[in-house]
């Protein structure tokens, strides 16, 4: 393919990667808004975890019964157990006869709940130098160590916010390396966008909404690209960059394989932290006491704060240490100063020196895109960024179409009305999958067996009737008319949101005047003030949006498209 100048090749090279990754990038900006505030929709979905945030509990009292009461988990145990263990040094040790090795608790500023996990060591394995562990992972109530079920989705982190990375496409890691690949792609856009557009800077207060819908929604993606310009460029780049190792993981879990293991083996001997069991039983020290002295060490370092991930490696073996790390999050770099105990004399090993300055760069870069911190208006402003980026996406469509569709009705070519239904699909249905998900997690029993499994089909299932509604209606583009789908699932949105608040009324008793006045508790008043505001919105782009536009006529009678 030839082009005039670079100014065109670019124009091509923008259009075409937009509308190829539109939908990839489009999951990734209105999921990754969403979960900033993916604690609070937990809690907002299961009503058992509607407390307050808690402090780490003791591990002396209360975390050592409850590792006591774990298991490994069993289908990891069934597909790992047999690559692990070596049947010529003895039996298969049964799943719940495993040794526990390591275990961690973390938790954060937002997390009512506590996430706990452990290693399970498996005897007679094939190698020992490998890390063959079993693992359990759960959550609990940090106040009683009560289990939460399992089958309860934490929409917010558990669904949404994986979305966002990776599509919920798991097999073989496949949603990480497209999402990889569009984020790649989508800074190339950047560029080519801002390349194309000489005048963008002088139209950033352009919107001419008086005229056509291609010129509007031409004026629309160009302010919102230009608005949330830096916001896009620094996460596409920041998620390359965390995701940088994965990328690559291939060649390091093969070719760099020896590296890797003589780098913990040097690592070791750097830093006193054993790298491997002795195979010498012994007692385990006050863990308590261990907190309570990196507590007082980071106050005299001015850094006083409370503890957010605790890990205790070699557990009751001679080499057992325990790591414990400070909360982050009243700084925006991600980093926990941890210092490292001795698990069986409570003497200090290890207190992590001060990172150089490459080390914090990239710990504040990472901390600026995975956001842990407790800055509620950065917080929101990440929120507007995700939803301008859906914006600048989802105009993109409209204008790719709009610019085609009366060349395309001329010829009778079906281009624009199968692009269309792939936009309504992609910008209406995705909403309409979320409202549904929510809608019908608050419809279904709290104790019902596999609830977490319907929801994930619910989602995936009114996804697809969206993408088949848009086809169906789509018959008026290939006339040169508006899909009426546009509008029709925007009052579907304005449906399912009211349906939404409506059940969490009904279900749980805390309604809006409960939420807001009574007992205040903003986490749920925030997701159902956020559902309403969708509700509004959606009915006011239901009641602008044609359900279809006549052919206009022209003086001779013969039609004329718009």
């Amino acid at each position: 393919m030839q082009f005039a100048n670079t100014r065109q090749a670019m124009a091509w090279l923008h259009t075409w990667l937009g509308l190829i990754f539109g939908f990839v990038l489009m999951v990734c900006f209105f999921f990754g808004a969403l979960s900033v505030f993916d604690r609070e929709i937990d809690r907002w979905a299961i009503p058992d975890t509607r407390f307050e945030p808690q402090p780490m509990p003791s591990f002396d009292h209360l975390l050592l019964g409850v590792y006591e009461k774990m298991e490994p988990d069993a289908a990891e145990y069934e597909r790992m157990m047999p690559v692990y263990h070596d049947p010529a040094a003895g039996p298969m040790t049964p799943r719940t006869e495993l040794p526990l090795d390591e275990f961690w608790a973390y938790t954060t500023h937002r997390d009512p709940v506590l996430l706990i996990g452990g290693g399970y060591r498996v005897p007679h394995e094939k190698n020992p130098d490998d890390h063959n562990h079993i693992h359990a992972r759960t959550t609990i109530d940090p106040r009683s160590g009560a289990f939460i079920p399992d089958d309860q989705l934490k929409i917010g982190s558990n669904w949404f916010y994986p979305l966002h990375y990776s599509l919920n496409l798991n097999w073989n890691s496949v949603g990480i390396y497209i999402v990889g690949l569009a984020a790649f792609f989508m800074l190339v856009a950047l560029i080519s966008g801002v390349w194309i557009h000489r005048r963008i800077f002088r139209e950033f207060f352009t919107f001419r909404r008086h005229k056509s819908t291609q010129r509007s929604a031409l004026d629309l993606h160009n302010m919102t690209g230009v608005v949330a310009l830096p916001f896009h460029f620094f996460f596409a780049l920041t998620g390359i960059i965390i995701f940088i190792g994965f990328y690559f993981m291939p060649v390091t879990g093969t070719m760099l394989s020896p590296l890797h293991d003589l780098h913990e083996q040097t690592e070791s001997e750097n830093t006193g932290l054993p790298h491997k069991r002795s195979g010498v039983a012994a007692p385990m020290a006050s863990i308590d006491a261990m907190v309570a002295e990196a507590r007082q060490r980071w106050a005299d370092r001015d850094m006083a704060g409370d503890v957010g991930f605790l890990m205790v490696h070699h557990a009751w073996d001679r080499n057992g240490y325990v790591s414990i790390y400070r909360a982050g999050s009243d700084r925006v770099a991600l980093v926990g100063e941890g210092i490292h105990f001795s698990a069986v004399s409570g003497e200090v090993i290890l207190e992590d020196p001060q990172h150089g300055f490459a080390e914090s760069a990239a710990e504040f870069l990472t901390g600026l895109h995975l956001q842990h911190f407790e800055h509620w208006l950065l917080r929101w402003l990440y929120v507007l960024g995700g939803l301008l980026g859906c914006a600048c996406i989802a105009t993109g469509f409209i204008f790719f179409v709009e610019k085609r569709r009366q060349q395309h009705a001329r010829a009778g070519s079906q281009g624009s009305r199968i692009v269309d239904a792939f936009a309504v699909a992609t910008v209406t249905g995705m909403v309409i999958a979320a409202l549904a998900m929510l809608a019908v997690n608050r419809l279904l029993p709290a104790d019902m067996t596999g609830k977490g499994d319907v929801e994930k089909w619910v989602f995936w299932g009114s996804w697809l009737l969206t993408f088949v509604h848009a086809a169906v209606r789509s018959a008026p583009v290939a006339r040169a008319l508006h899909n009426p789908a546009w509008r029709e699932q925007s009052f579907v949105i304005a449906l399912l949101a009211v349906l939404a608040v409506v059940a969490n009324w009904i279900s749980t008793g805390d309604h809006l005047l409960q939420t807001l006045f009574v007992a205040p508790y903003w986490p749920v008043a925030g997701v159902d003030l956020s559902l309403l505001a969708t509700t509004a919105i959606a009915l006011y782009s239901g009641l602008k949006l044609p359900s279809a536009l006549p052919r206009q006529q022209t003086s001779n009678g013969r039609p004329a498209y718009e």
